[in-house]
């Protein structure tokens, strides 16, 4: 009877049974009924969608231009460090395409003593001629070689006060194909006759100039590395200091199971847009120093009767230049997301 009135109390009608209604399962929000975070829910707490890398590369992008000024500077710096070991390959390269000019075959000129007359010049000259070492032989006699005195250097008017003839006979000899120390042998054995006043071997020059081009690529080299080594501890230094902004983000994606792939990936995206935009930057610097040097190279070619056009990087070294500097952005922001992982490691 008292069950019957606090029924009735209750308002529940006259001879229904009690019912018990199934206990509530309680569901974190944010989670799933497993206990795990969704997967969609994980991806944003960094706010990016691992599952769309175009997504996340723009995403990254965007990132840089929140703090522009920041972003500029560490782009100024990148492109600095990279412009240099360009400009001075380019240097090398222009140096090159100079002395390739100059390169040819080897030539060995006989100064006769000016006491040989034209005669003489040509006994010699047909000697010469019949040695099998020699590839071909030239006689410019002493009036031959006045007037080309007279017409290149404009000083025929004072070599006519002279009253003779002080340009003496020359022959240019074109030796086959020797080895270096054949062909010093082969001028000091010329310079020996009687009639050779001096015999001078071109290819000492180039030798030389070949050697320092050898000093100065291997010093590009160096600085191309050592400046190499800089632009990964500018971006690693970058990276970290966005890893140390983002801390607790990261902490709490790992907290819910972020994998350490997925963490490194956002990171990664941002190494590879500033050595792109570095690599790009520096490229313009490249073009702007061959810019303003243009007009001075123009000028000292045409003083030596030269048409000399400067040399700037072709498309290949171009992508070689964007390539090494995205690829430094990548190692760079690997090594410093992978070596800060541990640190911000959940406990």
């Amino acid at each position: 009877m008292a069950e019957d009135n606090n029924n009735r109390r209750q308002g529940a009608p006259r001879g229904a049974q009690k019912v018990t209604p199934p206990p509530r399962q309680v569901v974190k929000r944010g989670a799933s009924a497993t206990g795990r975070r969704p997967a969609a829910k994980r991806a944003s707490a960094l706010r990016y969608d691992s599952d769309n890398p175009w997504q996340t590369a723009k995403t990254a992008f965007a990132r840089l231009l929140v703090s522009p000024a920041a972003t500029m500077m560490t782009i100024a710096v990148l492109a600095i460090a990279l412009a240099l070991p360009g400009v001075l390959y380019v240097g090398l390269k222009n140096i090159h395409q100079v002395s390739t000019s100059w390169q040819g075959d080897p030539r060995i000129a006989l100064y006769l003593e000016l006491s040989v007359d034209d005669s003489q010049a040509a006994e010699l000259s047909r000697y010469l001629q019949q040695r099998e070492d020699l590839a071909e032989v030239e006689l410019i006699s002493r009036k031959d070689g006045l007037e080309q005195f007279r017409s290149l250097s404009g000083f025929g008017d004072v070599i006519s006060y002279l009253g003779y003839n002080p340009i003496p006979a020359v022959i240019n000899i074109e030796p086959q194909r020797m080895s270096d120390d054949e062909l010093i042998e082969l001028q000091q054995q010329l310079e020996l006759d009687p009639l050779v006043a001096e015999a001078s071997l071109d290819m000492i020059w180039v030798q030389r100039l070949n050697s320092a081009l050898e000093v100065t690529q291997r010093l590009t080299v160096m600085l191309g590395l050592l400046l190499g080594l800089a632009v990964l501890l500018v971006i690693g230094n970058t990276v970290r200091v966005s890893i140390e902004s983002r801390r607790d983000e990261i902490v709490v994606a790992k907290l819910v199971g972020a994998t350490d792939g997925w963490v490194r990936r956002p990171f990664l995206y941002t190494g590879a847009w500033y050595g792109i935009l570095g690599g790009v930057c520096g490229w313009g610097l490249i073009q702007a120093a061959l810019m303003l040097l243009d007009t001075p190279v123009q000028k000292l070619s045409g003083l030596y009767q030269n048409a000399f056009v400067l040399l700037g990087p072709d498309l290949i070294e171009t992508s070689i230049l964007i390539g090494t500097s995205l690829l430094l952005g990548l190692i760079g922001a690997w090594v410093a997301v992978s070596r800060y992982l541990r640190s911000i490691e959940p406990r």
